[in-house]
C-alpha cells in the first residue's frame, strides 16, 4: 500500500470518508462512555463544553486551509459548512434561502439513523448543537446569527435538523 501522499484522488476521497466516519464513531464512543460513567445530564454538559471549544477551532482551521476571509459573511460560511467533517459523515445541504439568509439541512444523520435502526428515540442533540453551530458560524464571521429551526428532541419529520444563518454578503441572483 502506498503512503498517503501517493494515493490516487479516488483513494484519498475514500480515506476522507473513512476518517469522517471514524471521527463520528469516536465522538459517539466518547459520549456513551461519559454517559455510562457519569449519567446523561453530565455527559451532555461535557459534550457542550467540548463543542464550545471544537467548533470555532474547526472553523478557524477551515478558514486558514482554504483562504476564507475574516468577516467573510455568509459566502464564507457557505463554503466552510460544506468543508466540515460533518459534511463527509452525514448527508447535508446548504441552501441560499433569500438575501442575507442561508439554511443548513441535515438530510441524513449517522447518529440518529443508528438510533432509529435500534428502535431508540432520537438523541436530544439540540442542547449541544445550539452551542456548536453558532460557535462555528461566529468563528467564520462574528456578525452571523444562528437560529435553530428544528433539532431533536423537537419533532423533526423528514430529515434531522435545520439551521438558519443570517448575515451579510449573500445575494440570491
Amino acid at each position: 500500500m502506498p503512503e498517503i501522499s501517493e494515493l490516487s484522488r479516488d483513494d484519498l476521497l475514500k480515506l476522507l470518508e473513512v476518517y469522517a466516519k471514524s471521527w463520528a464513531a469516536h465522538d459517539g464512543c466518547w459520549f456513551l462512555a461519559a454517559e455510562e460513567r457519569l449519567g446523561l445530564e453530565t455527559a451532555m454538559m461535557l459534550d457542550a463544553v467540548a463543542w464550545n471549544r471544537f467548533a470555532p477551532l474547526e472553523a478557524e482551521r477551515i478558514k486558514n486551509a482554504f483562504g476564507l476571509p475574516d468577516n467573510g459573511g455568509l459566502p464564507a460560511l457557505e463554503q466552510a459548512l460544506k468543508l466540515r467533517m460533518y459534511a463527509l459523515a452525514n448527508r447535508q445541504e446548504v441552501v441560499r434561502i433569500e438575501d442575507g439568509t442561508l439554511e443548513l439541512r441535515m438530510i441524513e444523520c449517522r447518529v440518529q439513523q443508528a438510533r432509529r435502526r435500534k428502535g431508540l428515540q432520537d438523541f436530544p442533540c439540540k442542547k449541544v448543537a445550539v452551542i456548536g453551530f453558532p460557535k462555528f458560524a461566529e468563528a467564520i464571521d462574528p456578525a452571523i446569527r444562528t437560529e435553530c429551526l428544528v433539532c431533536p428532541p423537537d419533532p423533526v419529520g423528514e430529515g434531522y435538523c435545520r439551521w438558519r444563518f443570517t448575515g451579510k454578503g449573500m445575494v440570491i441572483s
